[in-house]
């Protein structure tokens, strides 16, 4: 299961982040690293892209980002 499956309210804890190259290496970066807890907040009107908090702040991915962070139930 994937980050960009879930629904606003919904919470998660990152199992891993596939790929490779910049994106792979950004998502890393900004805190979506292995056991990292996740709750997604809210999806723009047309889905994409969606802000998630982790950390203590807040993040707004793309769909595409999202959709290479692996997923477990929190």
């Amino acid at each position: 299961m994937t980050l960009n499956t879930l629904s606003p309210g919904q919470s998660c804890r990152v199992k891993s982040v596939r790929g490779s190259g910049p994106t792979y290496q950004r998502l890393l970066e900004m805190g979506l690293i292995p056991d990292t807890e996740v709750q997604v907040v809210r999806l723009a009107p047309m889905g994409d892209p969606m802000e998630v908090q982790l950390h203590g702040y807040y993040l707004s991915l793309r769909k595409n980002e999202a959709a290479m962070v692996e997923i477990e139930n929190g």
